[in-house]
């Protein structure tokens, strides 16, 4: 009889209460994540909550709403952390593109860790600037709406965007922690923590919604069919997996052969992972949301047409949408796997493609196998993203029953388990070794 995963590696109950290191670190970062949730209570000096509630309430249906998802509902309570990690997502998103284009910015990249650390320093500082800008625009729009601001003037402003400058940062500053003394990527678990604390008073939106006739009961039922659906999409494409095999010749030395095995160079489906969808999210929500708080229903007509145009569900917002999940996914896709270095590090261990000469053929090659998969990965994003999208923006349910938040959710929750699984491998590694030394010692 087969044994089941789980008898294979060991990651049951006991080697888990074993792993202390491992412990620590879940502990952290449940810590981290809760402190994040607290600082979404806590509001910005000020305001009215009341009135802001009622000009929120306008404007959620849109786009903002989507902006709020994100936050962890910091942005309709106006809180210290209503910017959230976005300006830094934009922040790294700017830096990524300067690198590939500014010379001196990719030499300092190839410099090891040193220019790595420099590039982040130029990030952060550039991240304090679009925080101030967005906390400013943030600042205006909440006293061009009537009631909201209790004591218009400079400094309110001047308060307000210090607060929310130093929420960034701090946000900032806890995802780097949770990355370096936590499980799993910081930054995606604070997204992922926001969305996850809200989905059960979205949940109860959506039945109340059913209890009052808003929404039907059929429709209620295929709208959780669907996101069951689109989970079980999301899990089998993040897993699929495009294997190329590399040949290594055999190698006399001595009396003994060496080499002489097939392996396989795995390719994800999706390289990219969740960052094209943040990234895009991230770069469209803000000034949109910018426009919804000053008042793009009763401004100007350019303002109010705007507004229309890149309404939840629109055209023009779904092709911005997917003209940037396309691109952020074949951007980063060529930044995390290079080809020729790729070929290069094959042809100097003596490993080959079967048919395929080493060198630049092989590089073409694994470059060709790429850019394919990488527009299925594209393509599978881009409808995960907009096609719940365009269902939703015709029903008034929640969105976080949509595409980008499933994705979300589901590949930040594959990544830290894979992360967790790791970590009790490298455990019981390490337990084998001392074991052994121990034996050694004794004999």
């Amino acid at each position: 009889m087969a044994r089941t995963p789980q008898a294979q590696t060991g990651f049951g109950l006991g080697a888990f209460a074993k792993a202390d290191d491992l412990k620590k670190r879940i502990l952290f970062t449940l810590g981290a994540l809760i402190i994040y949730r607290l600082g979404t209570f806590i509001p910005l000096p000020g305001i009215d909550p009341v009135a802001l509630a009622e000009v929120f309430s306008r404007q959620s249906g849109g786009i903002l709403g989507m902006f709020d998802m994100f936050s962890g509902g910091a942005l309709g309570r106006m809180t210290i952390f209503a910017l959230n990690i976005m300006p830094y997502i934009t922040a790294s998103i700017i830096m990524q593109l300067m690198t590939a284009i500014v010379p001196s910015l990719e030499v300092m990249k190839k410099d090891g860790e040193a220019g790595r650390k420099q590039i982040n320093q130029y990030t952060r500082y550039l991240t304090v600037l679009l925080a101030a800008v967005q906390g400013y625009g943030i600042a205006a729009a909440l006293e061009s709406s009537a009631g909201v601001v209790t004591d218009a003037g400079l400094f309110f402003r001047l308060t307000t965007v210090i607060t929310l400058v130093g929420g960034t940062l701090f946000l900032m500053w806890l995802g780097e922690q949770i990355t370096s003394r936590g499980i799993g990527n910081g930054i995606s678990l604070i997204i992922f923590s926001g969305i996850i604390a809200e989905v059960p008073s979205a949940l109860a939106g959506t039945l109340e919604l059913g209890r009052t006739g808003a929404l039907s009961a059929f429709l209620i039922v295929v709208l959780f069919a669907m996101a069951v659906a689109v989970i079980a999409f999301i899990v089998f494409m993040e897993r699929s997996l495009r294997k190329i095999l590399i040949q290594y010749p055999k190698r006399q030395q001595g009396n003994r052969v060496f080499g002489g095995q097939a392996q396989h160079l795995p390719l994800k489906l999706n390289v990219s992972g969740v960052i094209p969808p943040i990234f895009a999210s991230s770069l469209l929500l803000m000034p949109v949301s910018i426009i919804n708080l000053s008042g793009g229903q009763g401004g100007p007509d350019w303002l109010v047409t705007l507004n229309a145009l890149l309404g939840r569900g629109q055209p023009l917002y779904l092709l911005i949408y997917v003209s940037f999940i396309v691109f952020f996914a074949f951007f980063y896709t060529a930044i995390v796997f290079n080809p020729t270095d790729t070929a290069e590090n094959l042809r100097r261990n003596g490993g080959y493609v079967p048919g395929i000469r080493p060198g630049q053929p092989t590089a073409d090659y694994l470059d060709f196998v790429l850019t394919r998969l990488t527009v299925l990965g594209a393509a599978y994003l881009a409808a995960v993203c907009i096609l719940p999208e365009i269902l939703i923006s015709q029903y008034a349910v929640p969105f976080y029953f949509g595409g980008t938040s499933l994705l979300i959710v589901v590949t930040v929750t594959l990544d830290t388990v894979g992360q967790v699984q790791s970590h009790m491998l490298a455990h019981q590694y390490e337990g084998l070794i001392r074991k052994s030394q121990l034996r050694g010692r004794r004999g």
